[in-house]
């Protein structure tokens, strides 16, 4: 960490000093990053493997691998689960509650394959983030409101169900409890997820049959860069170098043409002209061309971060004909406006 951006605190003060242990540590202030510029490791490629958090205000990244996971549990009051959106996984509910007599006949005519005209939204979740629009319901709790799924991670087979797996979720007093096997699988194999408030998620892999270190605490992150389900008409459809902010945490973005103010001039005072959407893709894949084309240059964004910190940020390059290389794109930001 840059010393410049490290300050110490101390409360100097008599009436201050005296309610201090003098024992008690001085209070660290660490100020916000004044910005930078940075390269994520998406891995390569159109497909990239992993999934990269980016915090501005510490200049951090956290890497991940994609398919790392496939269910997500909600820390937050209410009880909801969602799917990895960084792959193609796909849910659909049986009309059955008792996991343990769901078998590989209960798939006859279902098709859980989704992307490139396959598939319906109903399968995924919400693409712009909504809680309430899980292809798993909410967990009811009423235990026998609460049905079974079939989930296809992305690293199953789309055409082979004993590939797939059945699960359903109850609650517990401060959480969740998963009931899951492969669909040919006689043993019922048994998860509890306790809810963590300082994340947004706390995230499963049913291969791995463990949690897994994915997102960042919630307010340590601001943006995530990764290949993403998204839609097109009314079909799902999946995007390369995708972008979405932490909207759980209060994250916001608003969308500038450098024509009308460019990215070097914009100041604080104009953050009230613009526009904010709090919706997971409120970047999105807006920045850069479908085709061969690249980052659109004219345009960047202003990210208002969950401490209430103001950023600038422009797409510098990806590896369409900009001189990057694909899967490792560059980003610039600069602070606009600090909370403090």
């Amino acid at each position: 960490m840059k010393l410049s951006r490290l300050f110490l605190v101390l409360a100097v003060g008599t009436g201050l000093f005296s309610a201090c242990s003098k024992d008690e540590e001085p209070t660290v202030v660490i100020p916000p990053s004044d910005g930078s510029q940075l390269t994520l490791n998406g891995g390569g490629g159109t497909g990239s493997p992993n999934t990269v958090y980016v915090d501005f205000s510490s200049d951090s990244t956290a890497t991940r691998a994609r398919t790392s996971w496939v269910l997500g549990f909600y820390g937050g009051a209410e009880y909801r689960v969602i799917l990895n959106g960084f792959t193609s996984a796909s849910a659909v509910a049986l009309n059955k509650t008792d996991i343990n007599t769901v078998n590989i006949e209960d798939t006859a005519g279902v098709k859980m394959a989704i992307g490139q005209g396959a598939g319906t939204l109903s399968m995924i979740d919400d693409v712009y983030g909504d809680l309430t629009k899980t292809a798993i319901a909410e967990v009811s709790a009423t235990d026998a409101n609460n049905k079974v799924y079939l989930v296809k991670p992305e690293t199953s087979s789309a055409t082979d169900p004993a590939t797939w797996f059945k699960i359903r979720v109850t609650r517990t007093s401060n959480g969740y409890t998963l009931q899951y096997a492969k669909l040919k699988e006689t043993t019922i194999k048994t998860a509890t997820i306790t809810k963590d408030d300082s994340f947004n998620f706390t995230f499963f892999s049913l291969e791995g049959a463990n949690t897994v270190n994915v997102e960042p605490k919630k307010a340590t992150w601001d943006i995530a860069w990764s290949y993403a389900a998204y839609f097109t008409a009314t079909i799902p459809y999946f995007f390369s170098d995708f972008v979405v902010i932490n909207q759980y945490a209060g994250v916001s973005a608003a969308k500038v043409d450098s024509t009308v103010i460019g990215y070097n001039s914009f100041t604080a005072a104009n953050i009230a002209a613009q526009t904010f959407s709090n919706k997971r893709d409120a970047i999105g894949s807006s920045w850069r061309a479908t085709t061969g084309n690249g980052i659109y240059k004219n345009f960047y964004y202003v990210v208002k971060d969950a401490a209430g910190n103001y950023y600038k940020l422009k797409f510098v390059s990806m590896g369409l004909n900009d001189g990057g290389t694909r899967g490792y794109p560059v980003i610039e930001y600069k602070l606009v406006k600090s909370a403090n």
